[in-house]
């Protein structure tokens, strides 16, 4: 049996009692308790160690990694959720958790990883991802569709062809101004470029099938009022696609391409789409650039 004094001093300490309540949900690994309290490796080790020598937890290994499951008797967990309430990070946490877990269900999701890491790797004549995009876009079928921060409106023209309307939304007058003329050389009839900001885009609510922010997002001063907004102009059942860098450590990208936000992580992505409204949300890294400072590229989708 462990100690009750020894115990009741180590839940003294918040982040131990945050490291018990969620080991009481799920049995984690230390990556996995690192990116759900937003701590070190070092600091979250030490805890744990302190947890189970005293037999709080147990450890146990799985690969190359050590899980750690609950081991606490349940007066003493008892004591840890009404301690709870006096740490405001908890409630966080159990979100957190939340999608770590359907990432880890995502089976489909690891099998897709694995290609990925084969893609490219011998070569292959024709083969590109530059190309199957391409032809991906060729199939894509959405009657209205918005890009939202679409600078000159590459992605826009791509679409164009297979919309029946596509409204490319940017706040630089020359950025508009020169989309509009490529429309026009190229019959792009139904392209429409619309001067505004991505945070309250001049879209009217629910007449959109399919909403886009492609590398727009780490721009916005408000990243969730831009999602908010998305969410206004969706129709039910309507889309949202959004590419960005993954959370990054690069401060120069603020001054060399007036970045707002050094990218987002997938945790913040998904709540900050679920604060919005959406539903179906899916997070993942899609491609990681080979020369520094490797950058990494998120995918999120999400239904309304």
């Amino acid at each position: 049996m462990p100690s009750i004094l020894k115990s009741l001093k180590l839940l003294s300490d918040p982040t131990r009692i945050r490291i018990l309540l969620l080991l009481a949900t799920e049995s984690l690994n230390v990556a996995e308790l690192q990116e759900i309290l937003g701590m070190g490796q070092s600091r979250i080790s030490t805890q744990l160690s302190q947890l189970r020598q005293e037999g709080l937890v147990t450890s146990s290994r799985s690969g190359k990694n050590n899980v750690y499951a609950i081991e606490a008797p349940e007066a003493l967990m008892e004591v840890a959720r009404q301690a709870a309430g006096e740490i405001p990070e908890v409630a966080a946490d159990s979100q957190t958790l939340a999608h770590i877990l359907r990432k880890r269900r995502d089976k489909t999701r690891a099998y897709f990883d694995e290609l990925a890491g084969k893609f490219g790797k011998s070569y292959v004549p024709g083969r590109s991802w530059k190309s199957l995009a391409e032809a991906m876009l060729k199939i894509l079928n959405y009657k209205v569709v918005a890009d939202l921060g679409a600078g000159e409106g590459t992605l826009a023209q791509l679409l164009a062809p297979r919309a029946e309307k596509v409204i490319a939304v940017d706040n630089a007058p020359n950025m508009v101004e020169f989309g509009k003329k490529l429309a026009k050389e190229h019959g792009l009839s139904q392209l429409e470029y619309r001067l505004g900001d991505i945070e309250a885009p001049p879209i009217d609510d629910s007449s959109v099938d399919l909403a886009i922010f492609s590398q727009a997002l780490h721009h916005a001063e408000h990243p969730q009022k831009a999602l908010d907004s998305a969410y206004r102009i969706l129709a039910p059942g309507g889309k949202l696609v959004v590419l960005d860098l993954l959370q990054h450590s690069f401060e120069q990208a603020r001054e060399l391409y007036y970045d707002t936000w050094l990218g987002f992580s997938e945790v913040e992505i998904y709540k900050m789409m679920e604060n919005a409204g959406f539903q179906d949300i899916e997070t993942t890294i899609v491609d990681k650039e080979s020369e520094a400072p490797h950058f990494q590229t998120l995918l999120a989708t999400a239904t309304k």
